[in-house]
């Protein structure tokens, strides 16, 4: 069933930890002040302010004596090659490691593989994962469907290429084979797994990880559910993600999206039986929040999808990275840990 008003109110609450952290250091303006500021200029100005932030981090660098890297071109349907980042136990686990694919934030027009180093060493490191960090195609330079298409063609990719033999991707997938993402990553983790389930993948996908995803925009929202789709118009606390009510972002004249298309808001797909089970991880003052409770339910409740859900009332959207020294984003940082882990146990 729906969440309460007296629930909602808690989530939309701001947490003082939070609070204190912005005072100390205020979320910066990536634009520098500049309205003409371009797409090209705001990816820079926010790799640059996550680059300044990772020495805080739970691993804030190469882990070599237990995770190896190495970068890898997978061919894309266009004829160009997507770059992924891949990482691989030092010491897999005796029964196999399973495959993560992992895929990157920001707005489907900013972000890098740097973006998902954390978690890939991580679930490496403690999961014995092989993990695939994908470097999808960005907007403007590539609008939308490119980084589906893109992201779509390294899951393929991975279904053909691992197994336990294999040098690149040495994983076993039937047991384990997740994909997931934060934000615009969570999106196209969502977008994947229906995608996979509707063409037969085989091995199919086994785990969805959506950490503070976007999944339905807000010019396409059915009238059954608009009532629960508050948090747009509501969360007005969020210090990261500012969105316009109307949904008329800068970001949406960059990728130029069909808003109604599932391949954009996997919340509008028909059929939402028969996917992966689903971790979520949403923030309270998150405008995304809404959109993320609503699938929880609907594949929960409506389509039998086993789910874990978790909701960090009064925190804002992505606040783990940005502000990475409170003591609530380390404690999310063990939550994902935690979490992906109940989904391989899910596939096992």
């Amino acid at each position: 069933m729906a969440r309460s008003k007296e629930e909602l109110t808690r989530m939309g609450a701001p947490h003082q930890q939070l609070l204190a952290a912005i005072e100390k250091r205020p979320f910066p303006d990536l634009s520098n002040g500049d309205p003409n500021a371009s797409p090209l200029d705001i990816r820079h100005d926010r790799a640059a302010h996550l680059a300044a932030l990772r020495h805080l981090y739970p691993i804030p660098g190469p882990i070599p004596d237990q995770v190896k890297e190495t970068e890898h071109h997978v061919p894309a349907r266009d004829g160009s090659s997507i770059r992924v980042k891949i990482y691989v136990p030092t010491t897999p686990p005796t029964d196999g490691s399973p495959l993560i694919v992992m895929v990157h934030e920001g707005g489907w027009s900013m972000g890098d593989l740097t973006d998902e180093d954390l978690n890939c060493r991580m679930f490496a490191r403690d999961l014995g994962a092989v993990c695939v960090n994908v470097d999808y195609r960005l907007a403007p330079e590539h609008p939308f469907p490119a980084g589906v298409h893109d992201c779509q063609d390294v899951v393929r990719w991975c279904a053909a290429t691992a197994s336990p033999s294999s040098a690149l991707l040495p994983a076993e997938l039937r047991p384990g084979f997740i994909v997931g993402g934060a934000s615009a990553g969570g999106n196209l983790a969502a977008v994947m797994c229906q995608l996979s389930r509707d063409e037969g993948l085989t091995p199919p996908l086994t785990g969805q990880y959506l950490c503070v995803p976007a999944l339905l925009w807000v010019d396409a929202v059915p009238e059954k559910w608009r009532a629960e789709y508050e948090s747009r118009s509501t969360a007005s606390y969020d210090p990261v993600l500012k969105l316009q009510p109307d949904g008329n972002d800068n970001l949406m004249t960059a990728l130029k999206p069909e808003t109604a298309s599932p391949l954009f808001s996997p919340l509008l797909h028909p059929n939402l039986r028969d996917l992966p089970p689903a971790y979520f991880q949403l923030a309270g003052l998150d405008p995304l929040r809404d959109e993320g409770l609503l699938y929880e339910r609907m594949l929960r409740e409506g389509n039998g999808v086993p789910t874990r859900l978790e909701v960090y009332d009064g925190y804002g959207h992505m606040f783990w990275t940005n502000w990475p020294e409170m003591e609530r984003s380390k404690h999310f940082v063990e939550d994902t840990l935690q979490g992906v882990r109940w989904l391989l146990r899910q596939g096992a």
